[in-house]
C-alpha cells in the first residue's frame, strides 16, 4: 500500500498565467506547503531569515486616498503630518537597528511622489545609513528616472513600491493613481540599478482571483522582484478598509507559499500584519517559503511584533537571523 506520494515542484519559469496561479491557491494545504519547502531548499539555506527594519522617516499628510493607509490626509486617522527627519535621528535609529540585528534598513516617506529637493534630502539619509554597514531601502512614493539615477549614485540598494492588488480591483483601492503609474515607477527604478521591492496586501476585500492577478503581475515582471512583502491589512479605524473582513489565516498562509514557488530566489517578506497573526500562523508562513521579517515595534505607523518576541519566535522555531551583508536576494509598505 502506498503510504505517501511526491509532490513535484512547479515550473518555476514564467510566465505565469492568473489560472495556473490559481491552480496552485487552490490546492491541497500541506500538498502546497510541501512543494513551497521543496522549491524554498533549492534555492535558499534552512532556517535563514533575513531581518530587516522599518522607519518611516516622513509621517503623515499623504494626498494619495490608499483605502488602507493610515497616512493619507484625506482620513482621519490620529495620524499628524511631520517634517523628514534629520540626519542625525534617522543615523541614531540604523545604529540601534543595527546593534539589534537587522541587516537592512528601510526608508519610508509619506509622498505621493517627491520632489527633486526631497530626493536630495533622502540622498543624504541614504549615504548617512550606507555609511554604517547597513543595506539601504525607501519607499518614497512615484519617481521620474532621474530621480531614481539620483538615489542610487547616493547608495540606494532596493526601491519598494508595492502593487497592492490585481489589476482589476485596484481602482477599489485607490483612485488617486493609476496601476500603470506604479509599473513605470518600477521600471525607472530597474533602469536606475537598484534592486526592487514589490509585493501586496491580503484582505482588502479582494477575491481569490485577485489575489492570483497580484502574484501573476508580480511574478511576471521581468526580473521579478528580489523582495516580496506580503502584507496583512492592518485595518486601522478612520480608513475605508477599516471594516474589511479578516483574510482566513489559512489564506494568507496560501498566498505565501505560491508567491515562493513562482519566486524561488526572491526574499519572501512576512511583512505588516504579524502582530496579529500570533505564533502558530507565523510558523507556517515560514514554512511557506517566507525568509524575511521586519524587526522592531513599528510598522511605518502601526504595530509589529518587539525585537524581543521575534527572538524568542525565531529560537523557538531553530531559525536564525542572518546578520550578513551579502547578496541576498524588505520590503516596506508604500
Amino acid at each position: 500500500m502506498q503510504l505517501h506520494r511526491r509532490v513535484a515542484p512547479a515550473a518555476v519559469q514564467g510566465p505565469w498565467t492568473v489560472d495556473a496561479i490559481q491552480a496552485l491557491l487552490d490546492k491541497p494545504l500541506l500538498d502546497l506547503l510541501f512543494e513551497a519547502q521543496t522549491v524554498h531548499r533549492q534555492h535558499w539555506p534552512a532556517g535563514d531569515i533575513e531581518l530587516a527594519t522599518l522607519l518611516s522617516v516622513k509621517t503623515g499628510g499623504c494626498p494619495e486616498n490608499c483605502g488602507y493607509c493610515p497616512q493619507s490626509a484625506e482620513f482621519d486617522t490620529g495620524v499628524k503630518a511631520e517634517k523628514l527627519m534629520s540626519v542625525q535621528e534617522v543615523t541614531q535609529a540604523a545604529q540601534a537597528a543595527k546593534d539589534a540585528g537587522a541587516t537592512r534598513f528601510c526608508m519610508g516617506a509619506a509622498w505621493r511622489a517627491p520632489k527633486d529637493r526631497d530626493i536630495e534630502k533622502m540622498s543624504e539619509l541614504i549615504t548617512a545609513v550606507k555609511d554604517l554597514g547597513l543595506q539601504t531601502c525607501a519607499t518614497l512614493g512615484m519617481l521620474q528616472p532621474h530621480q531614481a539615477q539620483a538615489l542610487r549614485d547616493a547608495g540606494l540598494d532596493y526601491y519598494n513600491h508595492n502593487l497592492d492588488t490585481a489589476p482589476e480591483y485596484y481602482q477599489d483601492v485607490v483612485s488617486t493613481r493609476q496601476y500603470q503609474d506604479r509599473l513605470d515607477t518600477l521600471r525607472h527604478v530597474r533602469d536606475a540599478g537598484i534592486s526592487v521591492c514589490c509585493g501586496g496586501i491580503v484582505g482588502m476585500g479582494e477575491t481569490p482571483v485577485h489575489r492570483a492577478g497580484l502574484i501573476a503581475q508580480l511574478a511576471n515582471l521581468n526580473p521579478y522582484p528580489e523582495s516580496v512583502p506580503i502584507n496583512s491589512l492592518v485595518r486601522v479605524p478612520g480608513t475605508p478598509l477599516a471594516d474589511s473582513e479578516p483574510v482566513d489565516p489559512l489564506d494568507f498562509v496560501r498566498v505565501i507559499a505560491v508567491a515562493r514557488i513562482t519566486m524561488p530566489k526572491a526574499r519572501v517578506r512576512l511583512s505588516a500584519g504579524r502582530q496579529q497573526m500570533g505564533e502558530p500562523v507565523q510558523a507556517m508562513c515560514f514554512l511557506a517559503g517566507a525568509n524575511s521579517i521586519f524587526y522592531g515595534d513599528k510598522l511605518l505607523v502601526t504595530g509589529n511584533p518587539d525585537v524581543e518576541a521575534d527572538v524568542q519566535l525565531l529560537a523557538k522555531l531553530g531559525l536564525q537571523g542572518t546578520r550578513t551583508q551579502g547578496d541576498e536576494q524588505s520590503g516596506c509598505c508604500d
